[in-house]
């Protein structure tokens, strides 16, 4: 993958909006979705073409993507379990709970923690909390609707 840190866009139809990926020593740092992309957005970078033919319906679970986890150790392990989803299912907050190993705290503390990870998740779409049924995502709520429907979920 390109080493090249920076800001890349691509201007997507189907979401109506760019997606605009953040890079840093050739790992992702964020996504997000802008309707207009900063002055100095690259839109040449191999992961806009797969996130493009994503978007437009091909199969890619993203798990080779390196990404940059810089967040607290908890919400490190929930955005762990939610890679762990395949394309194409889904899962609940419950589901996820269990599939989060280590974490402290009774089921409501660590229900809480679940759903403040997977809310504070900073690379939608290469950390798929759009696969979490029942939770909040990283992203606005039109745009996990969309990323639902491209897997048929």
């Amino acid at each position: 993958m390109d080493e090249t840190a920076g800001i890349y866009a691509l201007q997507s139809s189907f979401l109506d909006r760019f997606v605009q990926v953040g890079m840093a020593q050739g790992r992702v740092i964020s996504v997000d979705f802008p309707s207009t992309p900063p002055d100095e957005t690259n839109q040449n970078h191999e992961l806009l073409d797969r996130i493009e033919e994503y978007l437009q319906g091909e199969t890619d679970d993203f798990d080779d993507v390196e990404v940059a986890m810089t967040m607290p150790t908890d919400h490190r392990k929930v955005l762990d379990a939610v890679t762990k989803i395949p394309y194409g299912e889904n899962a609940t907050v419950k589901q996820v709970r269990h599939m989060a190993v280590g974490l402290e705290g009774d089921d409501e503390e660590q229900t809480r923690t679940i759903r403040e990870g997977l809310a504070a998740n900073q690379v939608p779409i290469f950390i798929p909390t759009h696969r979490v049924r029942d939770g909040p995502g990283g992203m606005p709520p039109d745009i996990e609707s969309k990323l639902r429907a491209v897997e048929g979920l």
